[in-house]
């Protein structure tokens, strides 16, 4: 319980960075930026809606990306979120015109076959609360073809 005590401090505090890759068709408007939205979370229909203004019953939402890569005419899109809202990755991009590759929820026009998206949290990077040693964490890209194509990339970031 005090280790889960302290990473949920860790959290609370923005003190736990993730970092995602996605990969989208439609080119974001800038090679990088900095998103600050405000998202309204609907349980019902497990959507989330992002809004330029706060709006009643909204959380604010930021994201910095940039494009690391193009290839076979998609752009891979280096995602650093600085808040955790449900879906914020998805939206945020989707609110740029960039929806996830697959992500039909969120605006793309075609499911991929196997159903996923193209969203992965690529790495994770904290500093320990005892020990205070740096610790990142790198997670292998999916095994499916798609994804292997860009496992270049992931070599120059390690």
């Amino acid at each position: 319980s005090k280790a889960l005590e302290r990473m949920n401090k860790l959290f609370r505090d923005q003190e736990f960075h993730k970092t995602y890759w996605a990969i989208v068709k439609e080119k974001p408007p800038n090679i990088e930026d900095k998103l600050v939205n405000w998202l309204v979370k609907d349980s019902r229909n497990n959507k989330t809606s992002s809004y330029n203004k706060e709006k009643k019953g909204s959380q604010k939402s930021e994201l910095y990306y940039k494009i690391i890569g193009d290839l076979n005419g998609h752009y891979l899109i280096e995602v650093e979120p600085l808040t955790g809202r449900p879906h914020q990755i998805r939206v945020q991009l989707a609110t740029i015109g960039s929806p996830i590759r697959g992500d039909l929820k969120y605006g793309f026009g075609k499911a991929n076959d196997d159903g996923n998206i193209n969203l992965h949290a690529v790495s994770q990077h904290f500093t320990h609360p005892v020990t205070k040693q740096e610790i990142t964490i790198h997670a292998p890209l999916p095994m499916d073809a798609f994804w292997q194509q860009y496992s270049d990339f992931q070599i120059q970031l390690e």
